[in-house]
């Protein structure tokens, strides 16, 4: 009987253990590509995120969107490019997360240009901003996944959508 319970613990102790493991390992590195959510048009984005602890990943991105504005009898066109890094904690370790899934939180910072036609006058700048996500991943294999995050303060005030490919 004691060997059934200590065959019962090391199971236990090696699937906890497998199922601990970070989606994006110390040193891995990881592309997203997608589209975002925003009331000024349909933002793109591209980046990169790097395992720098088994917890936390560093990474940046950047970003495009083109919005249509009619004002009066004037349409205006505005495109906003976008350059940003990131932090993010990811809680697998922490809430024995299985590996197919990823449930992270962070803060990022960028620098956003928005371009506008000289004769708009509405309040459309360029410059810094800041901002919190919260988001999480679903991989189909080993490498390969979907993600979704939501956060605000940024070029994607309401979130974004897209593939994540381990490299």
């Amino acid at each position: 009987m004691k060997k059934v319970y200590l065959l019962l613990i090391v199971f236990m102790i090696s699937t906890s253990t497998f199922y601990a493991q970070s989606p994006i390992a110390k040193g891995g590195a990881q592309l997203n590509a997608g589209v975002g959510l925003s009331s000024w048009g349909i933002p793109l984005y591209i980046g990169m995120d790097f395992g720098i602890h088994k917890d936390v990943t560093l990474g940046f991105e950047a970003s495009f969107r083109s919005h249509h504005e009619r004002y009066n009898d004037y349409r205006y066109r505005h495109n906003v490019i976008g350059i940003s890094g990131n932090v993010n904690y990811h809680f697998n370790s922490l809430l024995n997360i299985p590996p197919k899934w990823d449930f992270y939180a962070g803060l990022n910072i960028g620098f956003y240009h928005w371009n506008s036609p000289n004769d708009y006058y509405g309040d459309h700048y360029s410059g810094l901003g800041l901002g919190g996500q919260i988001g999480g991943r679903y991989y189909f294999t080993d490498r390969v996944g979907i993600n979704l995050e939501f956060g605000g303060g940024n070029a994607f005030s309401g979130g974004k959508f897209g593939i994540s490919i381990k490299i």
